[in-house]
């Protein structure tokens, strides 16, 4: 997917640098042309000559490329290219971009991109764990950019944290698989569609609830997919720290009845909804005004069921209305789905498990059965937003 397309690659002053070309090889091998934009710090670390030999185009650095008034237009890269890669990234560059700070021909050429961006952070761990950078990623992940997440490593505390640059091959897969969602046609126009994600917390006292570990990155992830093709996306969100893109429609809960409340609402209006939320089963049934205090040495909490939001909106299902459910199980996996299927009048189910080690909560990846009344398909373990596709193209089938 990435014949023919056309990458500003961005390299900044890290150590990392060298593997830019790698980088390089990979993009030119899978067909695409690159065009590297260089940071001072950068030539440092690598020299203009290596990476102008390898892109066979002369190495962009700063604004004035001679004294004779020719000069780089930022403008033109930021029309002419498909996508900006900016690997490896810098503390200090991630900063500058975060905020705004053109003082680099990158960072120019970054804030006139009408590309997509990806970007592959390399620094100390220890610096990539420090809330300024955070903040600062999550800031860009607000605008939409992609943050092609460093890999694991041990913090100078002992702490195992991420900082060090994915892998060249690993970087150019990103974006390949990128192309390859954004590149299929917009199946999903004109459709609206709505989505639950994350958790609920459901309060005991002012301070304290009861919840779960869901990320809520499996629903985000659909959300995405199903804006890249073309609906328009309402986005019921529990308590998580996920940003989503602008374009779709987000609501913000916390509760269990706080997320029935806006799926009863908006449901009528769709054409599908997607229940991926880990909705909590029960709730106090009293909400202290104060924290509890410890006065005993057992504590009883008397709860009750809260509103079951998939088996209501089954039975509010009209015709041509498509309703999927999700079934998070850790034993008698596929008898239950089946049972949840039927009794909440579901179109299929996405049935994923415990038993499969890193998926599920807080995890990127997942491993899922899709099943209906027409029979089941296994899935093996992928990335979340490979997953997203595989149930988006499930649910394109039942649309009318």
């Amino acid at each position: 997917m990435l014949k023919g397309k056309k990458i500003v690659l961005g390299i900044t002053g890290s150590i990392a640098a060298y593997k830019s070309c790698l980088i390089i090889r990979e993009l030119i091998k899978a067909g695409a042309e690159v065009q590297v934009v260089i940071t001072p710090a950068g030539k440092e670390f690598i020299t203009p000559i290596t990476l102008s030999a390898l892109t066979q185009k002369p190495v962009i650095s700063e604004f004035f490329a001679q004294r004779d008034g020719t000069w780089h237009s930022h403008v033109k890269l930021g029309l002419w290219a498909d996508a900006m890669l900016i690997a490896p990234c810098t503390a200090s560059t991630l900063g500058k971009m975060a905020h705004g700070i053109a003082d680099n021909m990158l960072v120019t050429t970054y804030l006139s991109m009408k590309a997509p961006i990806f970007i592959a952070p390399a620094m100390d761990l220890d610096m990539y764990q420090h809330p300024t950078t955070q903040q600062n990623i999550e800031r860009l992940k607000a605008f939409g950019n992609h943050i092609i997440e460093p890999q694991s490593g041990f913090l100078a505390s002992g702490l195992e944290g991420k900082g060090r640059m994915e892998e060249p091959e690993k970087i150019v897969e990103y974006l390949n698989d990128y192309f390859s969602r954004t590149t299929c046609p917009l199946s999903l126009a004109s459709k609206k569609i709505l989505i639950t994600a994350g958790p609920t917390y459901e309060r005991i006292d002012p301070i304290r609830f009861i919840g779960n570990y869901s990320s809520g990155k499996m629903g985000f992830a659909l959300a995405e997919e199903c804006a890249r093709r073309g609906a328009e996306v309402t986005l019921i969100a529990g308590p998580v720290s996920l940003q989503c893109s602008p374009n779709i429609y987000r609501i913000n809960v916390e509760s269990c009845e706080d997320m029935y409340q806006a799926a009863i609402e908006a449901f009528p209006q769709m054409h599908a909804a997607i229940l991926c939320a880990a909705v909590a089963d029960f709730r106090p049934k009293q909400v202290a005004p104060h924290k509890i205090k410890r006065e005993k040495d057992d504590l009883v909490i008397s709860l009750q069921p809260t509103h079951d939001i998939a088996a209501t909106l089954g039975r509010e299902k009209k015709a041509g209305q498509v309703l999927v459910g999700f079934a998070l199980e850790t034993n008698d996996e596929l008898a239950n789905a089946h049972k949840k299927l039927e009794k909440k009048n579901l179109d299929f189910i996405v049935l994923n498990s415990l038993q499969n080690k890193g998926t599920c909560f807080q995890s990127d990846e997942n491993q899922i059965s899709i099943i209906s009344n027409d029979g089941q398909h296994d899935y093996p373990k992928k990335k979340k937003e490979e997953v997203a596709t595989d149930i988006i193209d499930a649910l394109t089938e039942y649309l009318p």
